[in-house]
């Protein structure tokens, strides 16, 4: 390479000194080709430099926005972020958070797992007790009052939305919480009737399959528990239901008979009583 630059000076340099016309052609191009190479060179290393300063991101600089849409756009964006990151906080790490924000218009954002109020009561009694630091009794028996008070509010949690199921204590309720607990309602529904149809078949099944083997048996057998089923029913009835279940499917043998006594006139006729 290196004698390959050198060769093309040393062209450029006899070109330039008094070489012949040929070889000053020759060094003219191959001068261009060199100018050509080198600008193509600059040309794609600009490049190279604005694509990186594509790919990297900038970083916003920390200080008070003054255009006010934006700041409004930007207020809200990390807000809901805070909100989400203190949220993902107390469901993974079981943390009981706190977070209160005011807005430059003064309204109010605020989130807690448990409450804004009693969080902050367990901060201001943090905040005594690291000047006169507890025993270890007192600090056994205020975590199981926490602890036995969290469970006790599960339990109202748990009860409230048993009453709610049932259609009951639906005054405190919004909209929106109203239309997460129909949907509850009718996926539950959806549930309940799929679970119904199973079982239905299942017994559509178990009742075919009995049909089935009772049809494959001998007549005797058929007979016999024919005969079993009408003891068994008969047994079950009292002695004047069996006077009537007899007389309604059995006609009396004096009813069929002539009437030896009219023999020479006309039969009367049956009267059903």
């Amino acid at each position: 390479m290196m004698f390959l630059v050198w060769r093309v000076e040393h062209v450029i340099k006899g070109c330039k000194s008094g070489f012949p016309t040929k070889n000053k052609f020759y060094g003219t191009k191959i001068e261009e080709r060199i100018k050509k190479e080198e600008s193509m060179e600059e040309g794609g290393s600009s490049h190279d430099a604005e694509s990186s300063k594509k790919l990297v991101r900038g970083k916003i600089e920390i200080k008070r926005i003054e255009n006010t849409t934006s700041r409004q756009v930007t207020f809200c964006k990390r807000r809901n972020g805070l909100l989400k990151k203190a949220y993902e906080l107390s469901v993974l790490c079981d943390a009981e958070v706190a977070l209160v924000i005011f807005s430059t218009r003064g309204r109010l954002y605020e989130y807690a797992n448990n409450s804004v109020k009693g969080t902050i009561e367990r901060y201001k009694k943090a905040c005594s007790d690291a000047v006169n630091p507890p025993s270890v009794t007192e600090a056994n028996t205020q975590y199981y009052q926490q602890e036995a008070s969290k469970l006790r509010r599960q339990i109202r949690d748990i009860q409230n939305s048993n009453r709610h199921i049932v259609g009951e204590s639906l005054g405190s309720l919004n909209f929106k919480e109203l239309k997460n607990l129909e949907g509850r309602l009718e996926k539950g529904i959806s549930r309940v009737r799929s679970k119904k149809e199973m079982e239905l078949q299942h017994d559509n099944m178990y009742l075919r399959a009995k049909i089935s083997q009772g049809a494959r048996l001998n007549p005797e057998q058929q007979d016999s528990s024919v005969i079993q089923g009408t003891a068994v029913y008969e047994s079950g009835l009292s002695s004047h239901d069996q006077s009537q279940h007899y007389n309604r499917n059995y006609i009396p043998v004096n009813l069929l008979e002539p009437n030896q006594q009219f023999s020479g006139q006309d039969q009367p006729p049956l009267q059903l009583v």
